[in-house]
């Protein structure tokens, strides 16, 4: 059993390391995992959940269904998604306390308390839509707990391997399809448990394997279906994808150690990491490949004299790792081939070894308890510390995409998510020089089309918010030439560009452009409603009003409740001697927007005649 000392000090450093999480908001994609997802909103959406894999931005049903019950609860109020993040990460260091003392680690509490409050692991847990890692998580280390107690309950002396507690190894695979259904990278713990076997025993035999081949067989099941979905539905394909095999070889060597160094020293910590060139000419990136393989070969060959366990935690390090190392297509890598989330699970084959190598090595010098505790304590306060901090560039939007920029300013996606806020603030100055920022991309991180395109159409937007009008119109004629570029792909493309530009042409009176704009807008887009308003009311400065109405008409198709536009129909109808149309447009519009002036001075207008 767990002594209760360490449980409450393992939570107790989780639950005070991310105080500042707990208030935080919603950030980056939290809108398709929460804010924004109609399926947590009935309880069809949870059906879909689970029997709709292309329903939800990826198809990890019991995460999505935590979400669900959470919005029952709490609504849209971000601390209750953030607290239960928190507690899960709570639980895991827990758990993982008690999976290193069950198989007799040295230093297993220090271990689990590295884990606790190791900086590296705010983005899985301060990030809601992380909920996959801190879950998964959970699920991964009571699996092995249970099937644990199902490989030792055999006593070689008294029973055969048919009278092992089945029901251990029952419990076992229910947790792994669990794990699984919250992220499919836990599909390692097969190998994981088979590992640690050979760790214990030296040797690895039938009866051991057996058992595990179903697991297996299930993971890699769950795995497939996972990319499979990755690339198809996600949109993990295309030429940010094209390495070959050698260049994810150069990819894998250099990220394995990255993420080592970022366990060894936490500094500095990026939300989107710089992109790195692959170079299969440059001996140096050969040279960090080989030197991960070397390492492995050095520990396989030391194992007699240092014993297994330095191997283990390595190969469960680069093992569970694997997913992310480039081999497999993942979305993220469109914008940098290191993620901190990604090694929520594997830090801890390293975190192992280096808290048993402190333990074994305190022992070995008999460095008296207090001074060991002591140093142990200076470590984890520092540590926990920095994640005290850290916490903080996840408070919102703003916050997150200020902190990437401190430590990658050239990041594209940083510069223009920031213009975004600061658009929003109308601080248009700086969000021109951020959008700019963006579309100074970098050589070797090149955004889609699609992206080009909303940035210059962004920029447009924010020059157009200045006045300067001249510079807007150039940058939406670029954003139409990358849109162009889109007619020819799968993805559609956007009418933003020529419905800005036909807008900037009306209010130059250039009336013939500003049609031909919204018309080729709408050869994109016939029930696009932004733009068959802007067209309906130009067409009714110019007396069309049967044009005019037709417009109206589309939009009130694609959104019934548009207040605007049933004013314009009011508006219209009255021009033309319609009275009685006029007044239930002009109240349906009213209806809709209580407030919305213009309608209300309108109807008192024609209520009189």
């Amino acid at each position: 059993m767990l002594r209760s000392w360490a449980v409450g000090a393992l939570a107790g450093m989780v639950l005070l390391a991310y105080v500042p999480a707990m208030t935080s908001g919603f950030i980056w994609d939290d809108d398709q995992y929460v804010s924004q997802n109609v399926l947590l909103q009935t309880p069809a959406g949870l059906w879909r959940i689970w029997f709709e894999p292309q329903a939800s931005p990826q198809y990890y049903p019991l995460v999505f269904s935590t979400f669900w019950a959470e919005h029952q609860l709490w609504g849209l109020n971000p601390t209750g998604y953030h607290v239960v993040n928190i507690l899960l990460h709570a639980a895991n260091a827990v758990l993982l306390f008690r999976v290193l003392s069950v198989l007799g680690v040295p230093g297993a509490f220090f271990a689990a308390a590295l884990f606790a409050v190791h900086p590296v692991h705010v983005e899985s847990v301060a990030w809601i839509t992380e909920r996959k890692n801190v879950l998964s998580g959970m699920f991964y280390l009571l699996a092995f707990l249970a099937y644990w107690r199902f490989a030792q309950s055999e006593d070689v002396a008294a029973t055969t391997w048919r009278e092992r507690r089945w029901g251990d190894y029952g419990l076992a695979l229910v947790l792994f399809a669990g794990a699984l259904l919250s992220k499919s990278v836990t599909c390692s713990l097969p190998a994981a448990i088979l590992l640690v076997l050979w760790w214990k025993k030296g040797r690895l035999a039938f009866r051991d394997v057996a058992p595990v081949l179903p697991m297996f067989a299930v993971g890699v099941a769950a795995g497939l279906h996972t990319v499979l979905l990755e690339k198809h539905h996600v949109g993990a394909q295309g030429l940010d994808w094209q390495w070959s095999l050698l260049e994810r070889g150069l990819i894998a060597g250099r990220a394995a150690w990255f993420y080592a160094g970022k366990l060894v020293w936490p500094q500095p910590l990026v939300f989107i990491y710089p992109k790195w060139q692959i170079d299969a000419s440059a001996w140096w990136q050969w040279a960090i490949s080989v030197s991960a393989v070397a390492l492995v070969a050095s520990l396989w060959f030391a194992r007699r004299r240092i014993g297994r366990g330095p191997l283990v935690g390595v190969l469960f390090f680069g093992g569970t790792l694997f997913p992310a190392l480039g081999f497999i297509d993942v979305y993220p890598m469109r914008f940098s081939f290191v993620a901190d989330h990604f090694q929520y699970l594997a830090s801890i084959g390293l975190i192992t070894v280096i808290g048993a190598a402190a333990a074994t090595l305190a022992s070995k010098l008999r460095v008296p308890q207090p001074l060991a505790m002591l140093g142990a304590a200076v470590v984890l306060l520092a540590l926990a510390g920095t994640t005290f901090e850290r916490c903080f560039d996840y408070e919102n939007e703003e916050t997150l995409w200020a902190a990437t920029l401190a430590e990658n300013p050239a990041c594209w996606m940083a510069n223009f998510n920031l213009a975004a806020v600061r658009f929003e603030q109308q601080r248009y100055e700086e969000a021109v020089v951020l959008f700019q920022n963006a579309v100074r991309h970098e050589p070797g991180d090149v955004p889609s089309d699609g992206e080009q395109a909303a940035f210059h159409h962004s920029l447009g937007d924010t020059l157009l918010a200045l006045g300067r009008s001249e510079e807007a119109a150039d940058q939406f004629r670029k954003a139409e030439e990358y849109d162009r570029r889109l007619a020819n792909s799968e993805s559609p493309p956007s009418t933003e560009p020529h419905n800005n530009l036909g807008i900037l042409a009306g209010k130059r009176h250039h009336v013939d452009e500003a049609i031909g704009h919204f018309q080729r807008a709408l050869e994109i887009d016939p029930t696009d409603p932004k733009v068959n308003l802007n067209l309906g009311e130009l067409y009714f400065r110019l007396k069309r009003f049967d044009e005019s109405a037709a417009c109206f008409r589309k939009v009130l198709e694609a959104e019934p409740l548009n207040a605007r536009a049933h004013y314009n129909l009011g508006v219209l109808s009255l021009s033309v001697g319609n009275r009685q149309a006029a007044i239930e447009h002009l109240q349906q519009s009213l209806q809709i927007e209580p407030d919305f002036a213009p309608a209300q001075l309108v109807l008192r207008r024609a209520l009189k005649e």
